[in-house]
C-alpha cells in the first residue's frame, strides 16, 4: 500500500498536475479533496470530465466516473457482490477504493487517453429496432456506421504512419525534389523539342522512335517470359527425374518385399508423415508466425536510442531476477504433489524432446537421401550424354558380382567336362570307325555266303524281326516296372506321412507351450520396460535436480569463500593500520626526540614547513623577475637592434668588397690592349 501511495503521489506532483503533495498531507486529504483529485485525473484523462465536485451531486459525480470507468475498462477488485461497496466507496470517496483507481489511471494515463479519444467516436449509439422501421433513421444509422468504419480504417492508418518512423519534413523535401526533377525534365524536353523542330519530318521520325521504344520493352518482356519458361522447364524435368527415381527406387523395393513388409512400411511412413503435419510442423509455423509477427512489431517501431537500449536492458535485468527469486521460492516450497506433477512433466517433456529429436534425424536423413538420388541421377543422366551405360547400385552390383562367380564356376566345370567328352568323342569315333570297317567287311563275307547258298537277304530279315521283338519286350518290361514303382511309391509317401505325423506331434505340443509362454514373457517385458522407463526418466529428473541444487551450492559456496578471503583482507589491512596507529601514538607520546623524529606526524610537519619556505622563494623569485621583465625586455629589444644593424654593416661591406674586386679585374683585363 506505501508503495501505491508512493507511486500515486509522484506523479500527482509531476506535470500536468503539480499537486506538491507528499505522503502524510496526500494521506491526510479529506474525502471530498481525494474525489476532487480522482476528477482532476479523469478530467486529464477525458477533457469533458472537467468539473468541481462540490457543485455537483454524489449520486451524478458517481454516475459520471463509473460511466468513464466502465469507458477505460477498469475491472475493480473483487467479485460481483463488492460492485456495491465499490460503488458506495466513490461515493463517500473511501481511500481503499479510489487509491487503486488512481494507482490504475495514472500507470496507463497514455493508453487511456488514447482509449478515452476513440471511445468518443466509436462507442455505438443503441437505436431501438421500432425506431429503425423508419427509412430515414435507418438510412442515417447506415451512414453513421459507415463513418465509424472509416473512422477506424484512417485511425490505423494514422497509428501506422506515427509509428512508421516518416516526418513531415522529409516528406515535404521529398515532394519539392520531385517537383524540381520535374521542372528539369520539362525544361529538357522543351529544348530537345527546339533542337528537332528544324528537322524535316521530324514526326514521323518521333512515332518511328516511339515504336521503336516500345518494341524494345516488348523484347524485353519476351526476353523475361522466355527465361521464365525455360526455367519452369527446367523445374519440370527435375520433377519429372525425381518422380522416375521414385518410381524406380518403388519398383525396385516392391520386387523383392511382401505385401506384409510393404504394408508395415506405409505406415510407418504414414505415422511419421500424420506426426510431421499434426505436431511438429504446426509448431513451427507457430514459432514462425510468432517471430514474424515480432520482427513486424520491431520494424513498425521507431529507431531505438542508446538511452532507450539501456532502459530495456535494466528491465530484461529486473524480470530476469524476479524469475530467478520465483524459482527459488518454487523450490523451496516443493510441495509434494507439484513435485509428482512436475515428475509427470519431466518424464512427458523428455519423451517429447526426444521424439522431436529422432524426427529431425529422420527428416535430415530423407533430405540427405533425397540430395544424393538427385546427384545420382545428375551423374547417371551425364553418363547417358557421355555414351556410357547404367551404373549399377551397390545391392545390384554385389548380385551381378555373386551371379558372375556362379557362372564363372560352372563354365570352368563345364569346359573340364567338354573336353573330356571331344577326348571320348574323338576316341570313340575311331572305335566307330574300325567297327563300321569290319561290319562292312563281315556284311560283305555274309552276302556273298548267302549268295554262294542260295538265300540271300537272310540276315537282314533275322535281324528285323529280333528288333522288332526286343523293342516289345522293353515296353511289356516298362509298363510292369512302372505299376510296381506307383505302388511302391504310394506306399513309402504314406508311411513317411504318419512317421512324419507321429515325430512332428511332441514338436508341435512343445511349440504351443512356447507360443504360450513366449506371449508372458512379452507382455511381462513390456510391463518391465514401461517401469524401467518411468523409473529413468524419475532418475533424470531427480539427477537434474539434484545437479541444480549442488550448481546452487558450489556458487553460495564460492560466494561464502570470496567473503570470507575479502574479509580476511580487510581484517589484515585494518590490524596492519591499527598497528601503524599505535606505533604512531607511542612514538607522538614519547619523550625521546628520536623516536618523535620517526613519527609520520613529525615528518609530514617538517615536508609541510620545507614546502612553505620553497613557496616563499618561488614567490620572492616571481617578484624580482615581474620587477626586471620590463627593462630585461628593453635591453633585448636593444640588442636585437643592435644585431640587425651589425648584418646590415656586414651585407654592406660584403657588397664593398665584392665591388672593389670587381673593378680590378676588369682593370686588369683592359691593361694589355694598350
Amino acid at each position: 500500500m506505501s508503495d501505491q501511495i508512493k507511486f500515486i503521489v509522484d506523479n500527482l506532483n509531476k506535470e500536468p498536475f503539480r499537486k506538491n503533495y507528499n505522503l502524510i498531507t496526500f494521506d491526510s486529504l479529506e474525502p471530498m479533496q481525494l474525489l476532487q483529485v480522482l476528477n482532476d485525473v479523469l478530467a486529464e484523462i477525458d477533457p469533458k470530465q472537467v468539473a468541481d465536485v462540490r457543485e455537483e451531486m454524489p449520486e451524478q459525480t458517481a454516475k459520471r466516473m463509473l460511466s468513464l470507468l466502465g469507458i477505460l475498462k477498469y475491472k475493480p477488485p473483487g467479485n460481483a457482490t463488492d460492485m456495491s461497496t465499490f460503488r458506495q466507496g466513490l461515493v463517500i470517496g473511501s481511500k481503499p477504493v479510489i487509491y487503486p483507481v488512481l494507482h490504475w489511471l495514472l500507470q496507463r494515463s497514455s493508453e487511456l487517453k488514447k482509449r478515452a479519444y476513440l471511445a468518443r467516436f466509436l462507442i455505438k449509439l443503441e437505436v431501438p429496432s421500432e425506431f429503425l422501421q423508419d427509412e430515414t433513421v435507418a438510412d442515417t444509422n447506415k451512414q453513421y456506421e459507415e463513418l465509424m468504419e472509416a473512422f477506424k480504417t484512417l485511425h490505423k492508418e494514422c497509428e501506422q504512419l506515427k509509428t512508421s518512423g516518416f516526418s513531415t519534413a522529409e516528406i515535404r523535401r521529398d515532394i519539392s525534389a520531385m517537383e524540381e526533377e520535374k521542372d528539369q525534365l520539362i525544361k529538357r524536353v522543351e529544348r530537345l523539342k527546339k533542337r528537332v523542330e528544324p528537322v524535316q519530318n521530324h514526326q514521323q521520325m518521333l512515332k518511328i522512335a516511339r515504336q521503336l521504344r516500345v518494341e524494345k520493352e516488348r523484347e524485353e518482356f519476351l526476353i523475361q517470359q522466355k527465361q521464365e519458361q525455360k526455367n519452369q522447364l527446367f523445374h519440370a524435368v527435375q520433377r519429372l527425374q525425381r518422380v522416375q527415381n521414385q518410381l524406380k527406387n518403388m519398383r525396385h523395393a516392391a520386387a523383392d518385399a511382401k505385401p506384409e513388409s510393404l504394408l508395415k512400411r506405409l505406415e510407418e511412413e504414414i505415422k511419421f508423415n500424420s506426426y510431421m503435419v499434426t505436431e511438429k510442423f504446426p509448431k513451427e509455423l507457430e514459432n514462425k508466425k510468432k517471430e514474424l509477427h515480432f520482427l513486424q512489431k520491431v520494424v513498425s517501431e521507431p529507431a531505438m536510442g542508446h538511452s532507450d537500449l539501456l532502459e530495456l536492458e535494466s528491465k530484461i535485468n529486473e524480470i530476469g531476477t524476479e524469475i530467478n527469486q520465483l524459482i527459488e521460492k518454487k523450490m523451496m516450497r516443493n510441495e509434494p504433489f507439484e513435485g509428482k506433477l512436475s515428475l509427470y512433466r519431466q518424464q512427458a517433456s523428455i519423451i517429447s524432446r526426444k521424439k522431436e529429436a529422432k524426427a529431425e534425424e529422420l527428416q535430415e536423413a530423407k533430405e540427405k537421401l533425397a540430395r544424393l538420388e538427385k546427384e545420382l541421377s545428375m551423374k547417371t543422366n551425364q553418363t547417358r550424354e557421355s555414351g556410357g551405360t547404367e551404373v549399377l547400385k551397390a545391392d545390384e552390383f554385389k548380385r551381378f558380382v555373386n551371379k558372375l562367380r556362379g557362372k564363372s564356376t560352372v563354365f570352368k566345370k563345364n569346359h573340364q567336362l567338354i573336353a573330356g567328352l571331344k577326348a571320348e568323342f574323338g576316341v570313340l569315333q575311331r572305335t566307330e570307325e574300325l567297327l563300321k570297317q569290319r561290319h562292312e567287311h563281315i556284311q560283305h563275307q555274309l552276302q556273298t555266303a548267302e549268295e554262294k547258298k542260295g538265300v540271300s537277304g537272310y540276315s537282314y530279315t533275322q535281324e528285323e524281326l529280333e528288333r522288332v521283338s526286343t523293342l516289345k519286350s522293353e515296353v511289356d518290361e516298362m509298363k510292369g516296372r512302372t505299376l510296381d514303382d506307383m505302388s511302391e511309391m504310394v506306399k513309402k509317401l504314406n508311411s513317411l506321412v504318419s512317421e512324419k505325423k507321429s515325430a512332428l506331434a511332441p514338436i508341435l505340443k512343445e511349440l504351443r507351450e512356447l507360443r504360450q509362454k513366449c506371449q508372458e514373457l512379452t507382455q511381462e517385458y513390456d510391463e518391465k520396460k514401461s517401469q524401467y522407463d518411468s523409473c529413468a526418466a524419475g532418475l533424470e529428473s531427480n539427477r537434474s535436480k539434484l545437479e541444480q541444487e549442488v550448481r546452487r551450492l558450489r556458487e553460495e559456496c564460492n560466494q561464502e569463500e570470496s567473503k570470507y578471503h575479502y574479509t580476511n583482507c580487510m581484517i589484515k589491512n585494518l590490524e596492519i593500520q591499527l598497528c601503524r596507529a599505535t606505533d604512531e601514538m607511542k612514538a607522538y607520546v614519547s619523550s625521546d626526540q628520536q623516536e618523535k623524529r620517526k613519527a609520520i606526524r613529525e615528518q609530514y610537519t617538517k615536508n609541510i614547513a620545507e614546502q612553505e619556505n620553497l613557496g616563499k622563494e618561488l614567490r620572492e623569485k616571481q617578484k624580482a623577475v615581474r620587477e626586471s621583465h620590463g627593462p630585461n625586455m628593453k635591453q633585448v629589444k636593444m640588442w636585437r637592434d643592435f644585431e640587425q644593424l651589425m648584418e646590415c654593416k656586414k651585407q654592406c661591406f660584403l657588397k664593398q668588397q665584392n665591388q672593389t674586386s670587381i673593378g680590378q679585374d676588369y682593370h686588369w683585363w683592359l691593361v694589355p690592349t694598350q
